[in-house]
């Protein structure tokens, strides 16, 4: 009879322990923001003001649509190591349209940001699936050849003095909601509607998994590996007119780290870095507790230097805890 009830009890505790475990693994990354929040708000008065909440989403907004990119990227066990220097030179295109005394429409400018950054994404594409360079070489290259890029079309210098209805995308706002949330609320839901509910999603998700079972199951491996480098390429573009709007000016050092802000969203979110596990949810998520640890430290007046330390730790120790679940499963 004890021994009955002892069994009982251990498998009680096991029952607790995994249903813990289960929510966890599900809920730990909202888990994590909500208790971020918690200690800055006690570390800080001004962090839960609504001024400084809505400075917050219009700095995640940035990062986040570069994430939203890198997450189909990582999600095929890829990486894009470029979108920050395509931003820089998306942006510097832009602007050399909307400035001066007879600045072009804003939306042909926009148009022409987004259509670099889907060029230079599919020139990304190309030579990881068509020429099968290892995406880590081919985006460095990248990374090297569209700074250069923007440094040469103007010659190193910023364009400013934007038009007005330019700086709307990146300052304008809409019902009391800053535009960049709304675009960056936009591209996070196609997004993840599209990884969710459509046969591409799967399809993305199926390469990441296993490319040789996709390949092998009829799925034309190399046109999903081009199409996700094009798409981080143009919200790369995007993401360039919000960043260029909201500091009304096009600057050549625009965008430098931003694709170490990007992957540390994707991977903190729980996508692994060895494709086929992971989702938008865990991105967004991520973006924001980015953008919470920024906004955090600049608020208790932490330098810059160590922030990036702690940004280059927090991706480490993401990076360990992925490789922990892989050994796990």
């Amino acid at each position: 009879m004890q021994s009955t009830t002892q069994s009982s009890a251990a498998a009680s505790r096991w029952a607790t322990s995994r249903t813990a475990a289960e929510i966890l693994s599900r809920y730990g990354i909202v888990l994590a923001f909500i208790a971020l929040c918690v200690i800055l708000s006690f570390a800080n008065q001004y962090f839960l003001t609504p001024g400084n909440i809505l400075n917050v989403l219009r700095q995640t907004s940035i990062n986040g649509i570069l994430a939203v990119g890198m997450t189909f990227v990582i999600l095929t066990g890829g990486i894009d190591l470029s979108v920050g220097s395509v931003l820089a030179f998306c942006g510097m295109v832009s602007a050399s349209f909307v400035t001066g005394t007879a600045p072009w429409n804003p939306v042909f400018a926009i148009g022409l940001g987004l259509l670099c950054g889907l060029l230079l994404g599919s020139v990304n594409g190309l030579l990881v699936a068509k020429l099968r360079v290892p995406p880590f070489v081919a985006t460095l290259g990248m990374l090297s050849v569209a700074r250069g890029l923007t440094l040469i079309y103007n010659n190193g210098m910023p364009v400013p003095n934007l038009s007005p209805q330019y700086r709307f995308i990146g300052m304008g706002m809409l019902a009391d909601i800053p535009v960049p949330v709304l675009v960056f609320a936009l591209v996070a839901a196609g997004s993840w509607f599209v990884l969710r509910y459509t046969t591409y999603g799967r399809y993305v998700y199926a390469v990441g998994g296993n490319e040789r079972s996709a390949k092998t199951s009829g799925i034309n491996t190399r046109r999903i590996i081009f199409s996700v480098y094009a798409i981080a390429g143009a919200l790369a573009g995007l993401s360039a007119q919000v960043l260029t709007a909201r500091t009304s000016s096009a600057l050549v050092q625009a965008g430098q780290a931003y694709e170490l802000d990007a992957i540390a969203a994707v991977v903190i979110g729980g996508t692994s870095l060895s494709g086929g596990i992971g989702g938008l949810t865990g991105t967004i998520f991520g973006a924001l507790i980015i953008g919470v640890i920024n906004n955090g430290l600049d608020l208790m007046g932490v330098s810059s230097y160590y922030q990036q330390v702690i940004k280059g730790t927090i991706i480490v120790l993401a990076v360990l805890l992925d490789y922990s679940r892989q050994r796990n499963d």
